[in-house]
């Protein structure tokens, strides 16, 4: 187990957002985050990162409980790709360098160049690498956020709707590049998602999320027609496209 979130939960003022969300992880595994918009995927995840302060409930990475640790110590532990984030005007190298932060003391060392240039290597884009951020295409800067992620070298990665603003073969691009990243089995993944079908592609568990709440939880299996009218309010039939479950709703 790399990752084990307990009975989180976190509220805005008086609101609860997320509701005793328990479940765990294992390296090499990718969970998909499914719910309709609001149903607390993105607070979900920024309570992991600790980017919000859950009220309850507690995060343990590795067996170390976040609350213990400095914001540098998440860091190097868990990598964020959030939905929105602009292009600054670095270039590729500087803003995927911003990655080993974390491990700096006064400054980027040897180690880190190499491992940024190993990552740029690792995700296919070392021919950006002096490219400004604001020249990339979406596809492209996904892609730089996922390498500015790796950087960090953390035991898991969040990502926060990442095919959101990408055509259909960015998507696809991006998420065989997830499942590689977590094929090395030494990385995991948790991914908040829009798209059903893209999720039954590539991810190996999924947690439906319902008001802030856990509706269920585990493999395939828990993808149904009951589940996906509870959940998103429509009815739908699943049926088999190439080996792959395919939600089709229904007129």
């Amino acid at each position: 187990m790399i990752l084990h979130v307990e009975e989180l939960s976190f509220a805005y003022r008086s609101k609860e957002v997320i509701t005793n969300i328990d479940f765990s992880i294992n390296a090499g595994e990718i969970i998909a985050l499914l719910g309709r918009n609001g149903a607390g995927k993105s607070t979900l995840l920024k309570s992991i990162n600790r980017l919000l302060r859950p009220q309850k409930g507690r995060v343990l990475i590795e067996g170390s409980d976040t609350r213990s640790m400095t914001p540098a110590q998440v860091a190097r532990k868990i990598g964020w790709v959030p939905q929105h984030t602009e292009a600054s005007k670095l270039t590729v190298f500087d803003f995927v360098l911003l990655g080993r932060k974390p491990h700096f003391t006064w400054g980027p060392r040897k180690e880190d160049i190499t491992t940024v240039e190993e990552v740029l290597s690792r995700v296919g884009i070392e021919d950006l690498a002096l490219r400004s951020c604001d020249q990339l295409s979406g596809g492209e800067f996904q892609q730089v956020q996922i390498a500015r992620a790796l950087a960090q070298e953390p035991a898991v990665i969040l990502f926060d709707e990442p095919t959101s603003s990408l055509d259909l073969s960015n998507q696809y691009h991006l998420m065989k590049m997830v499942r590689s990243i977590a094929s090395d089995g030494r990385t995991a993944a948790v991914m908040a998602l829009h798209d059903i079908n893209l999720a039954l592609r590539f991810a190996d568990r999924f947690l439906l999320l319902k008001d802030g709440k856990l509706f269920a939880a585990g493999g395939r299996e828990v993808i149904t027609e009951v589940a996906i009218k509870a959940v998103y309010g429509i009815e739908a039939t699943i049926i088999d496209v190439a080996g792959s479950p395919t939600i089709v709703p229904k007129s």
